[in-house]
């Protein structure tokens, strides 16, 4: 008999989701998370005695408890979770920035029809149709890949709203450069702009705390700090794991995490690694700062996506950071967050892995602070000066998300290329996460959730 009926690889969102509900339904599960925490892109760690998130700007797909059909709430009856228990916190508006136009959102559509109509008058009514098209399209359903782009130009035929749109959606869940596959853009146009930002009421260590207990609760096993080494196999069946410590576990079922180019290296199942890397990866730097000061940067906004160009491209850079275009995040500035003597500035700009990696170890460090100083002068031009208010400051980069995700190339959307039923060639072997689809991290647990629900409750 098998040690266990289901291994998951990878103890972030998705596998942790996909966890409790497997071991809801009594089967033997074992998860194995390589770091000493879980939480994969979204974790936290300590500086200085500071807990500083990685990840959670904000989660999206808000809902209130009583809108039984939204993602959230499934979510929580999935996991047997209360809804009502698990208190959120509402963003209190958000902005996108052009040069010379804004356009203001928050979790009431509302707005942001409002705004596209004062900014862009002659596109109020070709908008409406367009909320029409992305609520009766169904993004699951099989199709070709088909341009984002040219569907919003079909529907708007105005390039700059085109952009402003496409900003957000793109930096919270784009893989691929230049464009987005439609299924992918309605996605997140529901997940930001229909349903909109929240946080938990404290900190992600607590919504891994509650993750964690429930799988825990209906039996399933999760060990930190231990790597996989090998999927093993025999023949086309996949048998069990080989640890990093040469240790192996038979198995029923693998349910990987660690995407397409991570899973096929540790199972040989031939895959094009280059063809399935992401291209896009960020470096993101979090600030520390007075609260008066920081309330003073925000003007009340929660997150602020910006270009200073109207012909904004999303593309990985060919310097190692591009911080002309970014998102700047005031994570404590939500509805009912209480008051902190210090709060948090994260600034994301897209970045380059081949530059990152190409340089001398010596000098990381001094790149990184030439880095962020490039950032804060850029993000100064929106927001206003704050460098020299800064109490404590920490960066991470396409190097550091790769050596704590598995992620390719610090590819933090995984692959551009999806598998959505999330088969492999292997019968017992399956992804989830975010090269099967689902985005956000409501989206990435709903993904551990589903597979879990259509190849492994049968």
């Amino acid at each position: 008999m098998a040690d266990y009926q289901l291994i998951i690889i990878g103890g972030g969102l998705s596998g942790l989701a996909a966890g409790i509900r497997a071991a809801r339904f009594g089967q033997r599960t074992l998860l194995l998370e390589q770091h000493s925490l879980p939480g994969g892109l979204n974790s936290y760690y300590f500086r200085h005695g500071h807990l500083l998130e990685t990840g959670l700007h904000a989660m999206t797909n808000f809902a209130r408890p009583t809108d039984k059909r939204a993602p959230l709430n499934r979510l929580f009856r999935q996991l047997k979770l209360s809804r009502k228990r698990f208190v959120t916190r509402e963003q209190f508006g958000s902005q996108i920035i052009f040069p010379g136009n804004r356009l203001a959102f928050s979790n009431d559509l509302s707005l942001l029809a409002s705004e596209v109509a004062r900014e862009f008058p002659g596109c109020s009514s070709s908008f409406s149709g367009l909320i029409k098209k992305i609520e009766d399209f169904d993004p699951f359903a099989p199709a070709p890949h088909c341009s984002a782009r040219a569907f919003l130009h079909e529907q708007l035929n105005n390039p700059l709203l085109e952009n402003m749109l496409l900003l957000p959606l793109m930096v919270y869940g784009n893989a691929e450069e230049h464009d987005m596959d439609l299924a992918q853009f309605a996605i997140m146009f529901r997940a930001l702009f229909l349903e909109g930002f929240f946080r938990p009421e404290y900190t992600i260590r607590e919504f891994l705390a509650l993750l964690v207990d429930q799988y825990k609760k209906f039996g399933g096993e999760l060990r930190l700090k231990t790597p996989v080494a090998e999927i093993i196999r025999r023949g086309e069946l996949v048998t069990g794991v080989r640890l990093g410590d040469g240790k192996e576990i038979s198995t029923k079922a693998v349910l990987s995490t660690v995407g397409l180019p991570g899973t096929a290296r540790l199972s040989g199942w031939k895959l094009d690694a280059e063809k399935h890397t992401g291209k896009m990866s960020f470096m993101e730097t979090i600030s520390l700062l007075p609260a008066k000061k920081c309330r003073e940067l925000s003007r009340g906004k929660t997150i602020i996506f910006y270009s200073h160009s109207e012909d904004w491209s999303y593309r990985r850079p060919d310097v190692l950071i591009d911080p002309s275009w970014g998102v700047v995040c005031f994570p404590d500035n939500f509805q009912g967050i209480e008051a902190k003597e210090t709060m948090q500035l994260r600034v994301t700009h897209a970045a380059d892995y081949h530059r990152w990696r190409q340089l001398d170890p010596a000098d990381y460090g001094a790149a990184k602070e030439r880095c962020s100083q490039e950032s804060r002068q850029m993000v100064g031009k929106i927001v206003g000066n704050y460098g020299q208010d800064i109490v404590y400051q920490d960066s991470f980069t396409p190097l550091t998300i790769e050596r704590f995700t598995g992620k390719n190339q610090g590819a933090v959307y995984g692959s551009p290329m999806k598998i959505k039923d999330g088969c492999t060639p292997l019968p017992n072997l399956f992804i989830a996460g975010t090269d099967q689809g689902f985005l956000g991290i409501v989206g990435s647990m709903l993904s551990g959730v589903t597979i879990v629900n259509q190849h492994l409750l049968q």
